[in-house]
Formats: C-alpha cells, sequence, structure tokens
C-alpha cells in the first residue's frame, strides 16, 4: 500500500537562497534596459521573460523534462509576457498569482549610493538584496518563479491548477495592450476567473485591500499681462488660480468628503486634491504673468467614480468663470479678474490627462481574502490589511472583468520607486511560505 503524499509544505520546502538569488542576479543585471518611461526609455521585458523560461522550460511539457504548461505571449517586439501553468486534476478549480511585471522605474546612478543596475549586497546585512526592481517587482518575478519550479520538480497531486502570470508594461500607461490588458482583451486568462487572482506587485508582507484611484489634472488661468507698477491694469493670472484652485479645493472636499467604507478598509487618508507642480511661459520679475498653469492630482478612494469627479470638476470651473465677479475672492485694493473697461475677464480651463486609473476595493468575504489572511497569520506572525491611496494600474480592470483581485507584496514599501532600492530575503522566503499556504488551504477545502 503506497503511503500518503507529504503535505504541500514539507514537499516543496522553503525558498532555496542560492537559485532565487542567482536568478534575481541576472534579471537585476537587465535593468539598464528594463526602464519604462517613453519614449526616451522602452523597456525590453523579452530579456526577463527568457531568464523565467531558461529555469522554466526544462521542467515543462515543451521539453518532455516535467509538467509545466510554459507560454510566452508577445505584442510586440521585445515585450514579452509569459504564462506558465502546473496542471491540476479538477477542471475550474484555479488560483493564480499574477502581476509579477518585468519592467522597472528609472534610476539615476548619480543618485544612489550603489550600483542600481546590478544586484549587490549590503557589507553589513547580507540579507539585504539591493538594486533597482528588487522590491518593485523583479524581486517577485524570481520569487514566484522559484515557486513554479519547485511544483515542476516535486510534481505534487493538486487538485488546483497554479498558474503564475508575468507582465510587461506596468510602470508605464501611456502604451496599452501589450501587458495584462493585451491577455485579458484576448481572453487569454478566462480560466483564471473560476479561483482567487493574487496580484503580486504590493510590499510589506500584509494584505492591501485597497487602492486609490488616480485623475492628473492641468488647471490654466489666462489674464493680463501687464507691468508690475501698473497692477491696475493687469490680471494677474497667478493670482487667479491660486484663488480658483482653493475654491475647487473647498468643493471638492465638500462633494467627497471621507466615505464610511473607508474606515472598513483601513485607508490611511480620504479621497485628496492637491497641486504638484507650476509652470508659466516665463518674464521678469516686473511682469505680472498673463498665463499659467497649476497641476497636480486627485487620489481617490475606490467608493467614488473617478467618471462623475471629472464631470464635477468641470463644472465648478464653468461656474467660477461665468461668475468671477462673485465666487473669487481678490487679493488687494487693486487685484481683479475682471477688466470692465477693457470688456476683459479672466479664464479658467481644466484638463485631465489619458492614464486616468481607478481604485480597487478588494471583496473581503472571498475565500482568497481569508485564505491569504491565514497564511499570512500562519508564517508573519500577524495579519493587518492596509489601504493606501497610492494606485496600482490594471487591477480594477481585471475585478471589474470578474477577477476575484487580492493583493500583496514582499519588498519594503519604504523603497517602493525609491532611491536606494532593496528587498529583504528573508521576506521574500516568508512570501514563497505564503503561497505554498494559500495553495495548500484551498486544496483542503476542495
Amino acid at each position: 500500500m503506497a503511503s500518503p503524499a507529504p503535505p504541500l509544505k514539507d514537499a516543496v520546502g522553503g525558498l532555496d537562497r542560492d537559485p532565487f538569488v542567482a536568478l534575481l542576479a541576472k534579471l537585476i543585471g537587465e535593468t539598464q534596459r528594463l526602464q519604462n518611461d517613453p519614449p526616451e526609455l522602452v523597456p525590453q521585458e523579452e530579456l526577463v521573460a527568457q531568464h523565467v523560461l531558461d529555469v522554466l522550460r526544462p521542467l515543462s511539457t515543451d521539453t518532455g523534462g516535467g509538467p509545466l504548461l510554459v507560454r510566452k505571449v508577445n505584442y510586440t517586439q521585445g515585450r514579452s509576457n509569459v504564462i506558465v501553468e502546473y496542471p491540476g486534476t479538477v477542471p475550474g478549480r484555479v488560483v493564480s498569482f499574477v502581476g509579477m511585471h518585468m519592467d522597472v522605474v528609472p534610476a539615476n546612478p548619480n543618485e544612489w549610493d550603489f550600483d542600481p543596475f546590478s544586484l549587490t549586497f549590503d557589507s553589513d546585512d547580507k540579507e539585504k538584496l539591493r538594486g533597482r526592481g528588487t522590491t518593485d517587482c523583479l524581486g517577485h518575478v524570481a520569487l514566484v518563479t522559484q515557486l513554479m519550479r519547485r511544483l515542476g520538480e516535486v510534481k505534487p497531486a493538486l487538485k488546483h491548477s497554479v498558474i503564475a502570470v508575468f507582465i510587461a508594461n506596468e510602470e508605464n500607461s501611456s502604451v496599452t495592450g501589450i501587458g495584462v490588458d493585451g491577455l485579458v482583451k484576448d481572453r487569454l486568462l478566462d480560466k483564471l476567473k473560476t479561483g482567487p487572482l493574487f496580484w503580486i506587485d504590493t510590499a510589506d508582507k500584509q494584505p492591501c485591500i485597497g487602492t486609490g484611484g488616480m485623475i492628473p489634472w492641468h488647471l490654466k488661468a489666462t489674464g493680463k499681462l501687464f507691468h508690475s507698477g501698473l497692477a491696475h491694469k493687469a490680471i494677474n493670472s497667478m493670482e487667479l488660480n491660486m484663488d480658483a484652485l482653493k475654491e475647487i479645493q473647498t468643493r471638492f472636499y465638500n462633494d467627497f468628503p471621507a466615505h464610511e467604507k473607508e474606515k472598513l478598509y483601513k485607508f490611511a487618508t480620504p479621497s485628496t486634491i492637491k497641486p504638484t507642480k507650476w509652470s508659466y511661459p516665463g518674464g521678469g520679475l516686473n511682469q505680472i504673468p498673463g498665463e499659467c498653469t497649476i497641476s497636480g492630482d486627485i487620489r481617490l478612494t475606490p467608493f467614488y467614480s473617478t467618471s462623475f469627479v471629472v464631470k464635477k470638476l468641470q463644472e465648478y470651473v464653468d461656474d467660477i468663470n461665468a461668475n468671477l465677479e462673485t465666487k473669487l475672492p481678490t487679493r488687494g485694493p487693486v487685484s481683479k479678474y475682471v477688466l470692465p473697461d477693457e470688456n476683459l475677464r479672466g479664464r479658467l480651463e481644466i484638463a485631465f490627462d489619458g492614464d486616468i486609473m481607478n481604485g480597487v476595493a478588494c471583496n473581503l468575504e472571498s475565500r482568497g481574502f481569508k485564505a491569504l489572511c491565514k497564511a499570512t497569520e500562519e508564517i508573519v506572525g500577524h495579519v493587518e490589511p492596509y489601504s493606501i491611496t497610492g494606485s496600482l494600474p490594471l487591477i480594477r480592470e481585471l475585478q471589474d472583468e470578474g477577477f476575484d483581485v487580492q493583493t500583496a507584496g514582499y519588498g519594503l514599501l519604504k523603497t517602493y520607486h525609491a532611491k536606494n532600492e532593496y528587498c529583504l530575503f528573508p521576506d521574500m522566503a516568508q512570501g514563497f511560505q505564503v503561497f505554498v499556504s494559500i495553495i495548500s488551504q484551498l486544496e483542503a477545502d476542495a
């Protein structure tokens, strides 16, 4: 009589440091060509995809060396996505790990204390793995690759198919249709809808249960340029823009106050609108500027509609333009935004960038969320779900398509997109154990 199979965690074991670090070193070594800021910097995710394939193809049906089903998908030259499946025995039972992206944000080596484009170790702490992408998100690429490698090697009998999706083009939304959005459009991820989907691209080892939407905006004020010694003849576009923005902010916070669900989801802040950038055509200190633009963003909790907010902001601007004399205060005895004798009025225009993103509120009743929380408490020692109004692209679209999206990550939030980025090997090792625990829980339920 055959002896029973060992528990999955015993069969798979923990994260093996040497192959993980070896793969991560290869990935970080490619990062100079993975920076995503077009048109100057166009990443070549194919470089990372090839390293992933080098690890997993020997354990695939392509080579006859194992059970893994491996597929590379390109929508444009040099920019790859990779789908890897460890097949289960029961149709429709699936758990997936998605969102491990193979591009990175730019890094300026002159601003770092070490080379961002190679994996290095802190001399005082060998657990600290340094380089661009270690936290976001090449560390996760290497981590999930090792999970799929171990499944392919051990070949445990699982009812669930375990699927990993490594994606292109997460860090920039000016180009579309070549990453997970293309995979969804072509229905290549449809089978993932029958089980929890874990988006592995956050940080700090805890479930991230909510993210914010993001609306980039530009408020342009046009006045009348004139000599600063004759201020009564000018319409000061800077003053107009500052006063208009204050009015817009006041209306926004009245119309979109803290939502009652933000407390449940533990959002650190409510929705906000704030300026982050000034620009104007230039001129002398003795010239009152005739135009200027304030730019900024709105971070919106997922309980409000971005399209409705855009509509309301346009209404605010239209109302202010129609009622400059009564809606805005002026500054000092000769400051004014209307010059009746010259039939001149100041004017405001608001524009929005195309890369508006919607926030996400994860389903707190789903099996995926409960499995993630239990695994986190078991492996990390505590579970403290959190939400931020930082924005993650693409995942709201997945949720709207019917996927049960949960999010987690095992890098460090304090180094996310930062100079001197690093991750900690013990954190990644705990992430590996969390993934194994999630699979084990779902198997027990089945």
